[in-house]
């Protein structure tokens, strides 16, 4: 496909302390607000990171550029064909993992933190202790934060630290399979929208693992990202019905929910 080019020439020298390297792969289009902080999560958590770049128009590579030497192997471009083309963005990070020398992979957005169950310190920790264990897949519990009204605005903030109204996502089991071991053998996240690797014999780790989704960070920003920034592929919204509620979404849908309704992770922990 002309969509990815393999780059040979590239070296990825391990500068891990561990013994296990884990690199996540991460597409991104104008996410200026998210970059750094996503980043910076993944260094500290002895994760490296690839990242492809689908044209960004703001200043997402020159951010993604600053960790040269902490945690950045490559930024690659994928070029933006004027929609969001999921498919091809999967089948870009399908052959870039064939590319990398790494012991695992994490498919990662920028909105999205992850983090290891107690009593794991670190990712790097925990995925090292549960290849250690036998196992090559990891699913990830997924809590998504959201502003509690229109007039809160989470955007230039530490919003891992400053956003605290959470529910929990569970459409259906183990459907968050995200990271997973480099088997050398063909992988697949094409298929289920990314939602779940598929591998020769995956054995799933009993113990799910943590995902924080921050879908947006203020009104302004959900207008933003979800009406003015992105089309999606008129494809995968009607052959393949990817997407949902966010293919058809207008600013006059936008509806936060209460914070009653929520719970909130200082009051609640994680439920």
């Amino acid at each position: 496909s002309h969509y990815y080019t393999p780059h040979k020439s590239l070296t990825f020298k391990n500068e891990r302390p561990a013994d296990m390297r884990i690199v996540a792969i991460i597409t991104c289009r104008n996410e200026s607000l998210y970059i750094e902080r996503c980043l910076q999560h993944l260094y500290n958590q002895g994760i490296e990171f690839c990242i492809i770049d689908n044209d960004s128009s703001d200043n997402t590579v020159e951010k993604a550029e600053a960790f040269r030497g902490k945690g950045l192997i490559t930024v690659q471009t994928q070029p933006y064909e004027g929609f969001f083309n999921l498919v091809k963005q999967l089948e870009f990070k399908e052959n870039l993992a064939k590319e990398i020398e790494a012991d695992w992979f994490i498919h990662q957005d920028t909105d999205e933190i992850r983090e290891a169950p107690e009593p794991y310190q670190t990712l790097s920790e925990a995925i090292i202790d549960v290849d250690q264990q036998g196992y090559n897949a990891i699913n990830f519990d997924e809590f998504v934060f959201l502003p509690t009204s229109e007039d809160l605005s989470y955007e230039n903030v530490n919003y891992v630290q400053k956003m605290k109204d959470y529910y929990f996502f569970e459409p259906m089991k183990l459907r968050q399979i995200k990271a997973w071991k480099n088997t050398r053998d063909s992988i697949d996240l094409t298929s289920s929208g990314g939602h779940r690797i598929k591998i020769n014999e995956r054995k799933v780790f009993p113990e799910n693992f943590i995902l924080r989704h921050y879908i947006v960070l203020s009104k302004r920003h959900a207008i933003e990202k979800y009406y003015h920034g992105r089309t999606f592929s008129t494809y995968e919204v009607r052959e393949k019905r990817w997407h949902g509620s966010r293919a058809t979404f207008t600013p006059e849908k936008l509806n936060f929910p209460s914070r009653s309704l929520l719970k909130n992770l200082d009051r609640d922990g994680w439920d």
